[in-house]
Parts: structure tokens; C-alpha cells; sequence
């Protein structure tokens, strides 16, 4: 109902004017009640994944020797890392080759991938290395230790700006400096060098942590110098890479001259 001695039509212009006014018809629409607010604590995904580039980035350019603890399967092991300024490089794992009684080293350098046996407390074994594959290779799934993708290839892909990733701040993992990350896939088809989990980087591009599916890394100590070029623990031959699993057990061999059913 229009109020007294106002035409209709100019009291819907008035009241059309006041919506207009009231709902700022000309500007940007207002939030909606679902939009979360900006809390300040947290980098958007697309800046978490920018950081980690950079430092993966730094992590390219690092030359260092390191040790680091290695958890998985209920264990601890300290393993070794070396990458040198030519681009060679070496991971160190004891305790892991045929069912865990063989050390094992994956060396990378201009000629190839290498995967030597190395003596240890159950084998006395004479130290050799076998090439696996050339120098961009991935290590085979079959004698894969795993451990050498997140002290050194992941770092392609996190630099990779077309690698199918989606990146988020982490809290820290324990006992570890830097800042951490949350990676996943956004597609089923990735880089065989990356695995998805948490990955912590030092401002220097030191890996500091990992926490992935097959176990957990952590920086145990100060870095050191890294020698010019990796050297190989042992000369190269053309045996075959030790597998994962432990060797069949001998088949008994049956003694005697007794017969079935005597």
C-alpha cells in the first residue's frame, strides 16, 4: 500500500532506488556465509606449492655428505647420503637386500645407475656393483630400496611446474627442522621418483624429513662437505642386482635307501 498523495509509480521508483542502495548494485556481490575468512596461519595451495618449488630448487644445487635415520618395519637404520658437484651422488641402506642381511649402495653418475653389495655384519661378501641402468634411469621396483627418491630425484618432479601435484603446508615432523609439505597426486600417473607424504626442506634445500609410505627419514646431524665425485664402493661386474626378498631356502635332500612305502 502506497503511502497518501504518492502515485504509485513513483513510489516504486523510490523503493527500487533504496534495493539498489541497499544491495550495492554496481559493485563486487558480497561474501557468501560459506566463504571461509582468511585466518593468516596458512599459505594457499598454489603459494605452499611455489615455497616448496623454490626449495627443491635450492635442493638441486646442494652438495653435501649426510646421515640420516631411516625407520620402517619396526626398525632403525642410519643411512648415508653423498651428492657430489659433478651430479654424482650415492645412498647408502644397510640391512636390506635378500631379506634384509646385505648392505646395499645405489650410486648415479655419468656412466650409469649402479646398485653395489656392500659386506655387513651377515655377509662378509667381497664389495661389487652392478649397472641397472643409465644415468637417467629409475631403479627397477624389483631392487628398489626406495630410500634414494626422496634424498635426491624427488626433486625433479617438486621443481617440475606441470607435474600433477597439489601441495598444502605441514606441521613439523618430529626431531626435524625447516618447513614441511604435504604431497599428493592430483592424477593416478606421476614420476615413479616421487612418492606422496610429508617432505621437510631446510632454507639451504637440505632435506631435513620425509614421512612416506615405506617409512620415515630424519636429518640425524650437521651436514658435511661432499667430495668432488662419488667414488664407487666397488668394481663394476656383470653379475645380476640383489633382489629384496630373502633366497629360497634349500630344498632337503632325502638320505638313505629306503624306498616309499617300506
Amino acid at each position: 500500500m502506497w503511502a497518501y498523495g504518492v502515485s504509485p509509480r513513483r513510489w516504486f521508483a523510490g523503493a527500487l532506488a533504496a534495493v539498489l542502495v541497499l544491495t550495492g548494485c554496481g559493485g563486487d556481490p558480497a561474501p557468501k556465509p560459506t566463504d571461509p575468512a582468511p585466518t593468516g596461519t596458512q599459505p594457499p595451495k598454489a603459494e605452499a606449492r611455489d615455497q616448496l618449488a623454490a626449495l627443491a630448487a635450492a635442493a638441486q644445487d646442494r652438495t653435501l655428505t649426510a646421515i640420516y635415520t631411516y625407520r620402517a618395519d619396526g626398525r632403525e637404520r642410519s643411512v648415508s647420503l653423498t651428492i657430489s658437484p659433478d651430479g654424482s651422488w650415492r645412498v647408502d641402506v644397510p640391512d636390506l637386500a635378500l631379506g634384509g642381511t646385505v648392505d646395499i649402495s645405489i650410486v648415479r653418475n655419468e656412466i650409469g645407475l649402479f646398485q653395489c653389495a656392500l659386506p655387513s655384519a651377515d655377509e662378509s661378501l667381497t664389495p661389487n656393483c652392478v649397472k641397472v641402468g643409465g644415468p637417467d634411469a629409475d631403479v627397477p621396483n624389483s631392487i628398489d630400496p626406495k630410500v634414494q627418491r626422496a634424498l635426491v630425484t624427488v626433486r625433479h618432479v617438486l621443481t617440475d611446474p606441470g607435474a600433477p601435484l597439489s601441495v598444502s603446508a605441514a606441521p613439523p615432523v618430529a626431531g626435524a627442522k625447516g618447513t614441511c609439505f604435504a604431497v599428493e597426486t592430483t592424477t593416478a600417473s606421476v614420476s615413479a621418483a616421487l612418492d606422496v607424504g610429508f617432505y621437510c626442506y631446510d632454507a639451504d634445500g637440505t632435506l631435513t624429513a620425509a614421512r612416506l609410505g615405506y617409512g620415515e627419514l630424519v636429518l640425524a646431524g650437521p651436514t658435511g662437505p661432499a667430495p668432488a665425485s662419488v667414488a664407487m664402493p666397488g668394481p663394476v661386474t656383470d653379475g645380476k642386482p640383489l633382489g629384496m626378498e630373502a633366497p629360497p631356502s634349500p630344498t632337503p635332500t632325502v638320505t638313505g635307501s629306503a624306498q616309499p612305502g617300506t
